[in-house]
């Protein structure tokens, strides 16, 4: 057999071994924003042919015959956040920082970690003869978890929902210099003036210090009690992650240094625009001068604007000659606007695909930004905690986003927002151009996402992608070793 053969009978071996695959997907976070993300790499792993098993507080409606749900019932309600006000949790500056340190340190991940490990559908998976081909977990409070791999003897990749952190940049040895990578819990550009750097500095050694002594400590007792005979140890599981996916884009972040094994697939879940239901084609059909569509989110909810707050939107939509779709979660909303339709779900990414959309007023989460991006739309930006104020900043450095402080919404504020952006063609033109960059791609997100997933399964994990620096201690990565020895030369050469 000449080489030409044997290539192709290889190649069609290893295409073999990747197609088909048995692929498990934990999918823990009652938040529907991450279940969106995590759900759309197990949908596009489904439609290449892999038969996906998905445990997660969700189902997904109507799935093939290759996509499984393992539903975390009771999840939703243990977790208690599908009904809080989390307007609650806005802060501004270092405040903003410290309050989402409480929130993502403290209850959540303990929530998460018992009762995942502890569900009875997940007890029974973890009792069963099943194998996997290759594990999925998302990062995110969840890093004992990340066990579910050893257990199956399968490889492991984990994915972000949004872009990269330490909690995923430690996984795979990626370096995040202080100087020019911002905490993702700030809303500092990558060129930083020196205060700014001095705070980003001392933010992401303060979240280094909890981080270590306080959060992973924790996750290794619940690693060791839904694991109690583990292959290997909690810390060798963290060191072994073949793969991370960041819901991000570099046309839409910043410039940063990954490692191969750190792949970027900002707006995994924007999917082809669908058919509109008739009443909202309608309504957009017939939009004379446009239509502003204003969404806060599945996990924040408009029902819980303050009053005045909510008065003040509603006064400054009635002069408008634009109409208005506004996500709002109650049947009613007092003193309705005729221009104004409510609707406590949307088909968010159809109507932003709609061509009589002119602005999104949104949050400023990386879902609806992604989306909005995608189909080129300004947006105003409130944003309220977490990577939202991150978010927005970038659009307004970009020129796509205009900026409105929660805690200065007023009839005047509101409205100076509004006739910026529809009133300064740059705006658009500006996401226009970002949605050029955004979409121009070698491959789509999830083809991506199915490539490299298939990757790894036919490297058996791929090993050859780890970088060495996740076997170095703290003052071997910086090199403080040498420089103190360099430093003692030094003195001991002048003396």
């Amino acid at each position: 057999m000449n080489g030409r053969g044997i290539f192709t009978l290889v190649t069609i071996g290893l295409v073999g071994y990747a197609s088909g695959a048995r692929i498990l997907g934990i999918l823990p976070m009652g938040a529907k924003s991450h279940n969106i993300i995590g759900a759309a790499y197990m949908k596009a792993l489904a439609a290449a042919g892999h038969e996906v098993t998905v445990v997660s507080p969700y189902t997904l409606k109507s799935p093939p015959k290759n996509y499984r749900d393992i539903e975390l019932t009771g999840m939703l309600e243990a977790m208690d956040d599908q009904e809080q006000n989390l307007f609650n949790y806005k802060g501004s500056g270092i405040g903003s920082f410290f309050i989402m340190m409480y929130v993502l340190y403290g209850k959540l991940p303990e929530v998460v970690g018992k009762l995942v490990l502890q569900h009875p559908n997940v007890v029974t998976l973890l009792n069963s003869n099943e194998k996997f081909d290759l594990v999925i977990v998302e990062s995110f409070l969840t890093e004992s978890l990340y066990g579910f791999a050893q257990h199956f003897d399968a490889p492991l990749v984990t994915y972000s929902t949004f872009g990269n952190s330490m909690w995923t940049n430690d996984l795979v040895g990626t370096p995040a210099p202080p100087s020019h990578v911002a905490h993702f819990l700030l809303s500092y550009a990558d060129r930083m003036t020196f205060w700014e750097r001095l705070v980003n500095t001392a933010v992401t050694i303060l979240d280094r210090v909890v981080f270590e002594w306080y959060y992973l400590p924790k996750q290794k007792r619940f690693y060791e009690a839904g694991f109690p005979d583990a292959r290997i140890s909690f810390e060798d599981q963290m060191r072994n992650v073949s793969l991370v996916f960041l819901n991000q884009h570099f046309s839409v972040s910043s410039p940063r240094p990954y490692t191969p094994n750190m792949v970027e697939v900002g707006g995994i879940q924007v999917e082809k625009p669908k058919a509109l239901p008739k009443d909202l084609q309608k309504y957009l059909d017939e939009a004379e001068h446009g239509v502003i569509y204003f969404c806060m989110g599945s996990n924040l909810k408009s029902k819980f604007f303050p009053e005045e707050k909510r008065n003040a939107f509603l006064k400054v939509f009635s002069k408008l000659k634009e109409r208005v779709l506004w996500k709002f979660e109650d049947e009613t909303l007092p003193n309705q606007p005729g221009n104004v339709k409510i609707q406590a779900w949307m088909p968010q990414n159809d109507i932003l695909a709609h061509p009589k959309v002119k602005l999104f007023i949104t949050h400023g989460g990386l879902l609806g930004t992604s989306e909005s991006l995608t189909h080129g739309k300004p947006m105003i930006g409130i944003p309220i905690f977490g990577d939202q104020m991150m978010n927005v900043e970038k659009g307004v450095r970009a020129g796509y986003s205009y900026l409105l402080d929660y805690d200065e919404i007023t009839e005047e504020s509101v409205s100076k927002a509004i006739n910026t952006v529809l009133g300064t063609p740059s705006y658009t033109k500006t996401a226009q151009l970002i949605s050029q960059r955004f979409r121009d791609r070698p491959l789509t997100a999830q083809k991506t996402a199915v490539y490299w997933v298939e990757y790894v399964i036919r490297h058996g994990g791929a090993p050859h992608l780890r970088s060495p620096a996740l076997d170095l201690s703290l003052l071997q990565y910086h090199s403080l070793d040498v420089y103190g020895v360099l430093i003692i030369f030094a003195i001991a050469s002048i003396w």
